[in-house]
């Protein structure tokens, strides 16, 4: 056989195996690719996130993952969690889903019962003493032409339902909140009216499991 033939029998027989190799690379490919499909979009952590934290759109990014490697439950819509706290910390890509979520607080008008009603007021507070679940006391002092700046405890083992920061207003000074607690239609209007007559309004923490009640105590111009 001649040199010549011999170099077109070789080129041939490497472009039929070359064929093959190729044919079979397509092959597993297209396996690869049906195992794999159907590509889904993913809400994932744009950047590691710490339980407690606040979800902004700048901390989440969407990403497209094959469908059977993605979290039960997984978010693929990131409004779904602008604005909710992460009950764990997440990893930078960590999948992010509902379940992650801190849980999300029940209305206060859910928790009350036939009798009971839940009361907002904006008052005076120690910074953080005031959370859902404390029991308070509360403080009412009046207007000066209206009882001499008289202070009375009003209220006694008040449970507070929900509770968050409120702005101070002009002629309040110090850390004020929002909250509202568990009372009785008469206490309801009382604190209503309170808000409108009174100089300011104060809430107490109680310590846990203290119950106790005091007499009814009031001060006034006598300590000045």
């Amino acid at each position: 056989m001649s040199r010549r033939r011999r170099a077109a029998l070789l080129l041939g027989l490497a472009l039929v195996l070359g064929g093959i190799a190729a044919s079979d690379v397509g092959q597993r490919e297209a396996e690869l690719r049906a195992q794999l499909a159907p590509l889904v979009d993913v809400v994932v952590a744009r950047r590691a996130l710490a339980a407690g934290q606040r979800l902004r759109a700048r901390d989440l990014a969407v990403r497209r993952f094959p469908a059977r490697f993605v979290a039960p439950g997984a978010t693929q819509v990131p409004e779904e969690l602008i604005g909710r706290r992460l009950g764990v910390p997440v990893p930078e890509g960590g999948h992010l889903s509902a379940l992650l979520l801190e849980p999300a607080p029940a209305a206060a008008a859910s928790l009350v019962q036939a009798g009971e009603r839940a009361a907002e007021i904006v008052a005076a507070a120690a910074p953080g003493a005031v959370a859902p679940g404390v029991r308070v006391d509360v403080l009412v002092t009046r207007e000066r032409g209206t009882g001499a700046g008289a202070t009375t405890l009003a209220l006694q083992d008040v449970e507070v339902l929900a509770a968050r920061p409120a702005a101070s207003e002009d002629g309040q000074p110090g850390p004020r909140v929002a909250a509202t607690l568990r009372v009785t239609p008469r206490q309801a209007v009382y604190l209503t009216a309170a808000q409108a007559f009174a100089r300011e309004v104060r809430l107490l923490a109680r310590a846990p499991g203290d119950r106790r009640r005091a007499g009814r105590l009031a001060a006034g111009a006598e300590l000045r």
